[in-house]
């Protein structure tokens, strides 16, 4: 049997599964799996939130780590890191009315932006600007209403990257978009992370993306 490879509990670990059932209890359930798997060895292990809402997971051998899930359609994400807080953010990609919709939520330089785009990427590039603004509203602890639809997402940052790269604005901020299955738009932000902070994105039971390796490759 070959060795189980090494995971960076300080790099931002992100997994992708289906949501069999509540997709609550799903993305519960991956979460702890994942800890488990990142820091060892199991043990007892509880969410808790700090005064922003934000959750972290602490376990009985004093260790933590930031947490952040979404969920959207048949699809659960969990991101766990213990460098910065975390927030991530995925949605499946769906006809919608883009423009009208950037229009409303978003500011002039963005909507504009959104509209100079090739019209038949409108709805995927709305997607990746939304779902950024979202995991930024997460890792401030803000929410999406509360701070994270103002916060300025430069175009050149929504491309896809496998390590986080700082908001000009936000110098406590970054933001990065990993390659996602097909179909699935994935945003992860942290707040008080180092720049260059690598991110590693796996699907565990989903075709698509990079098998999360301590799942037998299913």
């Amino acid at each position: 049997m070959s060795a189980r490879p090494a995971m960076d509990p300080n790099a931002v670990t992100v997994v992708l599964a289906p949501a069999c059932g509540d997709r609550r209890d799903a993305a519960r359930r991956l979460l702890f799996r994942v800890a488990d798997e990142l820091l060892g060895a199991p043990a007892a292990a509880r969410i808790e939130r700090d005064g922003l809402g934000r959750p972290y997971l602490t376990r009985a051998d004093g260790a933590e780590l930031q947490v952040s899930i979404s969920h959207c359609d048949d699809v659960v994400a969990v991101a766990l890191t213990r460098s910065g807080r975390v927030g991530v953010d995925v949605e499946s990609v769906r006809t919608l009315p883009a423009l009208r919709l950037a229009g409303r939520y978003f500011d002039r330089a963005e909507a504009q932006w959104l509209a100079d785009r090739p019209a038949a990427g409108r709805t995927p590039d709305f997607l990746r600007l939304w779902t950024a603004k979202e995991a930024l509203g997460k890792a401030l602890g803000v929410g999406l209403r509360g701070g994270g639809l103002r916060r300025r997402v430069p175009p050149e940052l929504l491309a896809d990257a496998d390590e986080l790269s700082p908001l000009p604005d936000g110098p406590d901020l970054s933001l990065a978009l990993p390659p996602a299955p097909y179909g699935l738009v994935v945003a992860v932000a942290a707040q008080g992370s180092p720049a260059g902070l690598p991110l590693r994105l796996y699907g565990s039971g989903r075709a698509g993306c990079r098998p999360w390796p301590l799942d037998g490759g299913s």
